[in-house]
């Protein structure tokens, strides 16, 4: 039987870890003097007593080691979890959500998803804004931390290949999961900083810039106005850009470069593989823009290129309506989003390494057959790739795909077009934010949506961003009986 003690007991610490954390938009309340703080308080006692009961009434089951059952129910857990409590403050507060409302903008904040059902943003109280951002923040290094330390190791499809000593990615340079939250943290923290004080240099308010540098960081798309970034300093257009772009970079790479060496950034086939897809879709865009559209060359690049990040990265900022772009656009927009940034970033979607290791699968079998005595090998950055490996990403995309269409089928059956309903469902499952159409497009939000629809895409969003299989296996009897 499963010990569900040691689960119970780092769940109840971060319920109140988030509970504490609600004082942070409550000071904020107090600052702007606008009398929205008591929600702030009433929520964070809501959240930190259940969190410390829970955790004090599990903590003599942390004697040991957590077991594979364990860490599956901990990593999906905690993603239901925190959602929970994190949409007390939507109840509560200003926006008087109803809870499903709530706990939806709550889910597509940790999971840094983006997509939101509120209207007139700009119009929040400041605390509300932030707790949005630190939702999101939250995620984005949740979410790295998770698929450096515990997707490998549980070998979700095919991140195993990350705990390899022939891939040399994490075993030999932090050799324990607690020096590993600890300098990604670090640097999420640093790099967080730097945007905001670079979006103040270009004209943002303080306010403003911490938000949006969160968001950013996390490529989590939430910003404080309805409007995105297309009413925002050009500047800001193009720094967030940078920094959506080092956001979806493995967060690994980073702490090398700390450490005195800035090659294994430049080798890393999945980092060349993403920059040259952002860049090809730069430049057709661009050309797109220019010839059949009539943009200025500064203006089609900078729409070209901050809205190709965004997507691309998850993110889901938008600086202009690309509905009015155009099929083209529409189409490189849907299946790009598909894609995503690298593993051990804040990116969402399938991963760039996915895809390198589907072609490199697709190259094997057509050089065997052409060639059945020959003895081919497939590889990754030079390096053979283990079967279990490659079985281990095929099933993913399967199952991913699998789930897009049912995801998509389900939400048809609450009376959602059929554009909504594809799109819906692949920016909740990739993460995304923004969907397609004039009513989940960047031009509007999830609110007119049905409460079963929510509730289906609240789902979609926990599945896509803990690499559905993590959370498919709890409902196996083969695991209950593991």
């Amino acid at each position: 039987m499963v010990d569900f003690r040691p689960v119970g007991y780092v769940i109840g610490l971060l319920v109140l870890v988030l509970g504490l954390t609600m004082l942070a938009p409550m000071g904020v309340d107090i600052w702007y003097q606008n009398g929205n703080w008591p929600v702030f308080f009433e929520s964070a006692v809501l959240t930190t007593l259940p969190g410390a009961m829970v955790m004090m009434a599990c903590s003599n089951g942390m004697a040991g080691r957590l077991t594979i059952q364990q860490t599956f129910l901990l990593t999906t857990g905690v993603w239901l979890v925190m959602p929970i409590f994190g949409a007390i403050p939507f109840v509560l507060g200003a926006t008087e959500a109803r809870y499903v409302d709530a706990f939806f903008e709550a889910m597509s904040g940790l999971t840094t998803t983006g997509s939101t059902v509120f209207d007139g943003l700009q119009d929040l109280p400041h605390g509300l804004l932030l707790w949005r951002g630190l939702l999101q923040w939250f995620g984005g290094v949740g979410i790295i931390v998770v698929a450096m330390v515990f997707l490998p190791e549980l070998r979700v499809g095919g991140m195993q290949i990350f705990r390899s000593e022939g891939f040399d990615t994490f075993g030999k340079i932090l050799p324990r999961a607690g020096q590993i939250a600890q300098q990604i943290s670090v640097i999420y923290l640093v790099l967080t900083m730097v945007c905001a004080l670079t979006y103040g240099a270009f004209g943002l308010e303080p306010f403003d810039a911490i938000v949006h540098a969160m968001t950013t960081m996390a490529t989590g798309g939430f910003a404080n106005s309805d409007s995105s970034f297309a009413e925002l300093p050009i500047g800001v257009e193009y720094s967030a850009t940078l920094f959506m772009i080092l956001a979806a970079l493995p967060f690994v790479r980073f702490v090398q470069i700390l450490g005195g060496s800035a090659e294994p950034l430049f080798r890393d086939s999945q980092v060349r593989a993403f920059l040259g897809t952002l860049l090809l879709v730069i430049i057709v865009l661009t050309l797109w823009l220019l010839f059949a559209l009539g943009f200025g060359f500064e203006l089609a690049l900078r729409k070209a290129l901050f809205n190709t990040v965004s997507i691309l990265t998850g993110t889901g900022y938008a600086s202009a309506d690309y509905m009015g772009w155009g099929a083209l656009a529409v189409v490189v927009f849907f299946f790009i989003g598909l894609i995503g940034g690298c593993a051990g970033s804040t990116a969402c979607s399938i991963k760039v390494f996915r895809y390198q290791l589907l072609m490199t699968s697709i190259s094997t079998q057509l050089q065997r057959l052409y060639a059945p005595h020959g003895v081919f090998e497939p590889r990754y950055e030079g390096r053979k790739v283990s079967e279990e490996v490659l079985s281990s990403v095929m099933a993913f995309f399967v199952l991913f795909f699998v789930s897009l269409a049912v995801f998509a089928i389900l939400l048809g059956l609450t009376g959602e077009s059929f554009i909504t309903s594809v799109s819906g469902a692949a920016a909740a499952l990739a993460n995304i934010g923004p969907g397609l159409g004039p009513e989940i497009g960047p031009a509007g939000n999830f609110a007119g949506l049905s409460d079963a629809a929510k509730w289906i895409l609240s789902a979609a969003m926990l599945i896509g961003r803990l690499e559905l299989m993590a959370v498919f296996v709890l409902f196996t009897a083969q695991f209950w009986r593991a």
